[in-house]
């Protein structure tokens, strides 16, 4: 019997250590602040609570959710910093990479460095003058434009680019490129394929090649060939055809009409007479006739429509496949020769030295038979 006793007292005792410890002493240890939106629950509820988190089940729930809430917040610090660290880390990637005038490192998704062409520069104004013949804002569009390109520009002097003296463009021979002679083909054929007449229910219309044969016969001398002359005679007769002003000049612009002609002549000139018979002409002016692309020769090397090349005093330039050279003296004042040949392909430099040569000489000639004329006179 005491020792019954004796247990229920140590059970009631223990049963009230839970109470003293959520009871009004413990609450009085930590004070509270009313919130008006909370609800402040009842005296009952905190000890059951306080029952719940005696247990073992509640003090491994209680540890459980101290522990999710370190991970949380631990996640969140690492995010932050991995986020801090991002620019930091392209800079540590890019401390010992150097790329050249204006390129700029960057890191690729990789997160390897490599080096791209920067893709803006500052505006401030120091304008410079680049080896093109281009005036540049700074020192870095001009480097930034050469790494666009892919080309080689060097800054050749500080300020605006100065323009060139109108003498240096003289030395240059006057030749029809094979862009100057496909834009004459297209307007001819424009011109022609204009003059069109399809056949009505009670006449005969008029075809291309009809119209054409008409041309050819009405500016034929007699022998079934058409000459240079008779070409551009022909051509004449459409002002929007023979209307290419590629010079300031009009006598020049004349003189490039002719050479022009020239080339056409020779896109189809299968017996190389330097006359088109009426086949030939059909030929040249065929819309569905695509002109190729010639090249020049010089010294086992082929060279591109445009090309140029210095032999003494003179310049020498490559235009449809063939070298067309100015006949300058080299002694004193430079004049230009209003004679022009082309020389055969596959020339070496001496016989293109001596080409310039042969030019200079029938210069010669062409000044004493003009002063003779003029004695005589």
């Amino acid at each position: 019997m005491h020792g019954g006793r004796a247990r229920g007292k140590e059970g009631r005792q223990a049963k009230k250590l839970p109470e003293r410890l959520g009871g009004a002493a413990g609450r009085a240890s930590i004070p509270r602040t009313r919130d008006p939106h909370i609800p402040c629950p009842d005296e009952d509820q905190d000890q059951d609570e306080d029952k719940v988190l005696a247990s073992p089940a509640g003090g491994a729930s209680k540890m459980l959710w101290n522990h999710l809430s370190i991970f949380v917040v631990v996640t969140g610090i690492a995010l932050g910093l991995r986020t801090s660290e991002e620019p930091v880390s392209k800079s540590k990637i890019c401390a010992n990479v150097f790329c050249g005038a204006g390129r700029e490192c960057a890191v690729t998704e990789k997160s390897e460095p490599t080096c791209l062409c920067i893709e803006k520069c500052k505006t401030h104004k120091r304008p410079v003058c680049g080896s093109n013949g281009k005036t540049y804002l700074n020192h870095c569009e001009l480097h930034r434009d050469a790494c666009l390109t892919g080309s080689k520009i060097q800054v050749d002097y500080d300020g605006h680019c100065k323009e060139k003296k109108p003498e240096n463009s003289a030395a240059s021979p006057v030749v029809c490129y094979q862009t100057d002679r496909d834009e004459l083909r297209r307007r001819v054929i424009q011109w022609l394929e204009a003059e069109i007449i399809p056949d009505g229910w009670f006449s005969k219309g008029s075809n291309y090649t009809e119209i054409l044969e008409k041309y050819f016969k009405n500016f034929d001398d007699g022998d079934s060939r058409l000459d240079s002359n008779e070409f551009l005679k022909f051509v004449e007769q459409n002002e929007s055809a023979v209307n290419i002003t590629t010079y300031v000049n009009q006598e020049t612009n004349k003189l490039l009409r002719g050479l022009c002609v020239d080339a056409l002549i020779e896109l189809s000139d299968e017996n190389a007479d330097w006359k088109l018979s009426f086949n030939e002409f059909l030929k040249c002016l065929n819309p569905a006739f695509n002109p190729p692309e010639k090249k020049c020769a010089l010294e086992d090397e082929s060279y591109e429509d445009g090309a140029e090349t210095q032999v003494n005093c003179n310049r020498c330039v490559c235009a449809c496949g063939n070298w067309v050279c100015t006949a300058m003296t080299c002694e004193g004042k430079n004049q230009q020769v209003p004679f022009q040949e082309q020389p055969e392909d596959k020339l070496t430099e001496e016989e293109l030295a001596r080409y310039v040569q042969e030019l200079q000489k029938h210069q010669e000639t062409s000044e004493k038979i003009k002063q003779m004329t003029t004695k005589d006179m």
